[in-house]
């Protein structure tokens, strides 16, 4: 049960648009690598990564000499698995883990000390979410990816967005608000937004 079957489409029309024809049955061991984002071609996907580097240069600069409520560290340290993209390790479904209170209590901590001049670097050529793996013993690729993905998450639902309008019949797409879709760094909040997404059952974005 493939996207293309749901949703009425060709698979090479997906392939010309540069997406996975993904099963909305279970995960594709697949995850986002953000080197690649960096190491890109693409100004778009190098853009992506500045801004991921850029949300965690504010953390660092948020948590540097004080402590961190416990609402702060889950507005800005927690992040859900992106269940509608449909990548990672699920052996059934496609319900992961995320990144739980584990994660962000090492992550703040790593940007306090050990990571206190993530950005500035003076050796290395640029930053790299790389290093965050360092962060925790078991904080792997698929938490990497699955913390990029949040990140991007604005980008995946415009993504989609674009190609289903331009593919999809609107009977099989919806208006869906998206949470966490943007942040915003003046009121240092992220922000929900609405974006019309191929719609099948639960799953929303794809």
């Amino acid at each position: 049960m493939y996207f293309s079957d749901i949703f009425e489409i060709d698979n090479e029309v997906l392939s010309e648009y540069g997406a996975f024809n993904i099963s909305l049955i279970n995960d594709l061991p697949l995850f986002i690598d953000p080197f690649l984002l960096f190491n890109s071609e693409s100004e778009t996907y190098k853009s992506l990564h500045s801004e991921i580097i850029k949300y965690l240069v504010f953390l660092r600069d948020n948590v540097t000499g004080r402590n961190i409520s416990n609402g702060m560290l889950d507005a800005w340290f927690r992040f859900p698995e992106v269940k509608q993209a449909w990548l990672g390790f699920s052996l059934v479904g496609n319900s992961g883990r995320g990144l739980g209170r584990d994660f962000a209590v090492a992550l703040s901590s790593s940007l306090r000390d050990i990571f206190s001049q993530f950005g500035n670097e003076q050796i290395t050529q640029g930053t790299h979410l790389e290093k965050l793996c360092l962060i925790k013993e078991g904080v792997g690729k698929d938490c990497i990816s699955d913390f990029v993905a949040n990140l991007i998450k604005g980008y995946l639902a415009e993504y989609t967005q674009k190609f289903a309008a331009d593919n999809i019949d609107a009977r099989h797409c919806r208006k869906c608000s998206i949470d966490k879709a943007v942040f915003n760094y003046t009121t240092k909040a992220w922000e929900a937004r609405q974006y019309v997404l191929p719609f099948f059952s639960a799953t929303m974005y794809c």
